[in-house]
C-alpha cells in the first residue's frame, strides 16, 4: 500500500490476520519489560478472536525456545514452525494462508529479527504486513526503535493496538463492542 492510498488506509477485520511471532517461553524472560508486551498482545489476541480476525503464531526452533507461551495459546488459531528468522521462507507457512486475508498484523519477538524479516517477507509476497509498534519486543530499546525506523524505511505501516481494534470495530454498535472495550480498559 502506498503511503498515499487513503482508500484502504483503515483495517478491515475481514482481510486481516494476526500474526504473533515467537512470544516462547524460553525466549520472553530476556526481552525488555517482557510481561507488559505479553499482557498487550494476548489482549490484543483475545479482540482479534472476537471480531473474527485469525490469530497464528510463529515458533522458532521450538525445541530449543520452548512452545508459545502458555497465556497466548488460548487464543491462537495456528502454529507455524520454523528455522528461518523470516518465517516466509518456510514452505508450510504461505501454503495454508486464509483467502482474502491480506492485511497481516504483527506482534511479537524480536522485533530487529524476526518479525522485522517476516514482514518484509511478506511484503515481497505481496501481503500488507502491519507492524504494531506496541506489540513487539527487544531485548534492547535501542534495537526496537532501530526496528521501526526500518519498517518505515520501506514504507510499511506502523500502527497501535488500539488503533487496530477500533479500526476493526468501525462502530461502537459493533455487538462485540463491550467485550472489546472491557480488553482495552
Amino acid at each position: 500500500m502506498s503511503t498515499h492510498d487513503v482508500n484502504q488506509a483503515l483495517l478491515a477485520a475481514g482481510a486481516s490476520l494476526l500474526l504473533i511471532i515467537d512470544m516462547q517461553e524460553k525466549l520472553l524472560p530476556a526481552i525488555r519489560e517482557t510481561d507488559a508486551l505479553r499482557g498487550r498482545v494476548a489482549r490484543l489476541a483475545q479482540a482479534a478472536r472476537l471480531l473474527s480476525v485469525p490469530v497464528w503464531a510463529t515458533e522458532h526452533w521450538s525445541q530449543k525456545i520452548g512452545p508459545t507461551h502458555a497465556d497466548l495459546l488460548p487464543h491462537i488459531d495456528r502454529t507455524v514452525a520454523k528455522t528461518h528468522f523470516n518465517a516466509c521462507r518456510e514452505a508450510a507457512f504461505l501454503s495454508r494462508w486464509p483467502v482474502g486475508r491480506t492485511r497481516v498484523l504483527l506482534a511479537g519477538t524480536e522485533a530487529h529479527i524476526c518479525v522485522l524479516q517476516t514482514g518484509l517477507g511478506l511484503a515481497q509476497a505481496g501481503y500488507e504486513p502491519v507492524l504494531v509498534a506496541d506489540g513487539i519486543g527487544s531485548r534492547r530499546e535501542s534495537d526496537r526503535l532501530a526496528a521501526c525506523e526500518r519498517w518505515r524505511r520501506y514504507g510499511l505501516e506502523i500502527v497501535t493496538s488500539e488503533m487496530a481494534l477500533y479500526e476493526w470495530l468501525e462502530t461502537p454498535a459493533h455487538p462485540a463492542f463491550r467485550d472489546v472495550l472491557a480488553l482495552v480498559k
